[in-house]
């Protein structure tokens, strides 16, 4: 086994095959590289966090079992795992579908903020609330799309490979999931120092 503060530099790919040969660090590697962003894209899909913690643990599990028959340069570690969490978030909107409860303003986590003022941070976690209430009235894929593409950061092509559909359906999404968010941010853009 390597040691832990070796494996930062080591592949995915890689990790997955260690893993695979019994080399539990490698797990714990790979899930401290991607656990944060598996539970953000979660959050963001369901607006509660326990449920998030439950599917980014469900994600990880399967990709545990998965690892023995883990092809290298098929697809990227992080890309499975995001498909994996919307397959899971999906499923759990349709099973909840009508119970589903909107996210309590105390529950939404303040976003990290290196600026030590108290007003910014305000400013922030009102951004931060507004957005997730905001991405709380898109459909689901395009609340999936627009998380995916702005929040995890992932390229157009990257997320129509998690979601399963064309490049031309993702710009769709987006813009239709644009378009939504800035219909329902307008009034309050002054209020929260946005600007569109």
């Amino acid at each position: 086994m390597m040691p832990f503060d070796s494996q930062s530099e080591i592949s995915d790919d890689a990790l997955m095959v260690l893993f695979a040969n019994g080399d539990g660090q490698a797990a714990t590697s790979l899930a401290y590289r991607h656990t944060p962003r598996v539970l953000a894209l979660a959050y963001r899909m369901l607006s509660d966090q326990a449920e998030a913690e439950d599917v980014a643990q469900d994600a990880l599990m399967r990709l545990w079992k998965i690892a023995p028959d883990w092809r290298q340069g098929e697809a990227k570690v992080s890309t499975w795992l995001y498909r994996v969490t919307s397959n899971l978030c999906t499923d759990r909107l349709r099973k909840h579908s009508g119970k589903r409860r909107p996210a309590e303003i105390d529950s939404v986590p303040e976003p990290a903020d290196e600026t030590p003022s108290v007003e910014a941070r305000l400013i922030g976690r009102d951004r931060a609330t507004a957005l997730q209430t905001a991405l709380q009235t898109l459909p689901e894929r395009q609340r999936q799309a627009v998380s995916l593409r702005f929040l995890q950061e992932l390229s157009n092509p990257e997320v129509a490979e998690v979601m399963g559909i064309s490049v031309d359906a993702v710009e769709s999404l987006l813009s239709r999931g644009k378009r939504g968010l800035l219909a329902v941010l307008a009034d309050d853009k002054m209020e929260l120092g946005l600007e569109f």
